[in-house]
């Protein structure tokens, strides 16, 4: 198995600028991701994702990195980096890309997530990473399109 990308296409019943707004800011990311964040989608800014067990209590957190805004076609950031000090790039990040492209009265979503290999993980290491994202993606991306056409009915 080819572990360079993950890469999803799937249909959303709203209109791109309400999936740009579902992607880019904190209070639907809460409700389709799960995850507590604050920042602004601007290109550089620096903020964490953070995910709480509702049974544990126990806190997951990861920094990422805004890397494009382009309202309402795209929306990048990079994360799983462990120097908060040290700029992103492809050896020491993923890079998470959501194309957003008029569909009828909906919008189709390209979905990437890049950089598995450009980490220089040992194999196995890079196998495992690269299956827990593609089970998160496959988990996640249908609460995306759900926020989105919730988004949508109520606006």
């Amino acid at each position: 198995m080819e572990y360079g990308s993950i890469e999803r296409e799937l249909h959303v019943d709203a209109p791109p600028e309400v999936v740009f707004e579902v992607l880019s800011v904190p209070e639907h990311i809460r409700d389709w991701w799960s995850a507590e964040t604050e920042f602004e989608p601007v290109a550089g800014t620096a903020s964490r994702l953070t995910w709480t067990d509702k049974d544990t209590g126990q806190a997951k957190s990861t920094p990422f990195t805004v890397v494009e805004v382009d309202p309402p076609r795209r929306f990048s950031f990079r994360w799983t980096y462990e120097d908060e000090d040290e700029a992103t790039g492809p050896g020491n990040s993923l890079l998470v890309t959501f194309e957003l492209i008029p569909s009828g009265e909906g919008t189709t979503v390209r979905f990437s997530e890049t950089g598995y290999r450009e980490r220089g993980w040992e194999a196995a290491v890079l196998e495992a990473h690269y299956n827990d994202h593609r089970q998160g993606w496959d988990f996640y991306l249908p609460r995306l399109a759900g926020a989105a056409n919730r988004l949508a009915t109520t606006s």
